[in-house]
């Protein structure tokens, strides 16, 4: 059985390693223990990584848990080569926001808010992992529907959809 300090260890490592989220249950049956004290832990480790003097941070998503650079280094980060910050166009945004308040929604219903046609907008936001289908709308034909995925809550540095800014009445 491993001691506290080398589950947060190994917990770190699997982080680090999987580079995306991981779910709490994974994570427990990897290490042979309960969620409860998985999430116990990473709630610990998360408080830890939660200083400013720290470059990486452990985020917990709708989902599960990922290790990812804090924010305020992206601009630094940008400068090594390696990385390209993802940009996206004022329709793919525009998609985007759609879809996450209006989640689920179907491409004609997309297609009706914006005014033009979305096929590609939708599919470029597929490609990146932003958003996933969510099934189909039970209406004749059969339309599928989308939602935000767990990418798009990490781009955009959300624990969950409730911490979008409130829509203003305009």
């Amino acid at each position: 059985m491993l001691v506290r300090d080398e589950i947060k260890a190994a917990i770190e490592a699997i982080l680090f390693v999987r580079a995306e989220q991981i779910e709490l249950d994974e994570l427990a049956e990897m290490l042979e223990l309960s969620p409860v004290d998985i999430k116990e832990i990473l709630e610990e480790l998360m408080e830890e990584y939660n200083n400013p003097n720290r470059g990486l941070q452990i985020v917990m998503l709708d989902k599960g848990y990922l290790i990812c650079t804090r924010p305020e280094y992206g601009d630094i980060l940008a400068k090594m080569g390696k990385t390209t910050p993802r940009r996206l166009s004022t329709a793919a945004m525009e998609t985007l926001a759609i879809i996450a308040y209006r989640q689920p929604v179907t491409r004609s219903e997309i297609e009706n808010i914006r005014g033009v046609k979305s096929e590609r907008v939708i599919a470029s936001l597929l490609e990146k992992g932003l958003i996933e289908e969510r099934g189909f709308k039970a209406v004749p034909g059969k339309p599928i529907l989308y939602g935000t995925g767990s990418e798009f809550l990490r781009m955009f540095g959300l624990s969950s959809l409730q911490d979008l800014p409130v829509l203003g009445e305009d």
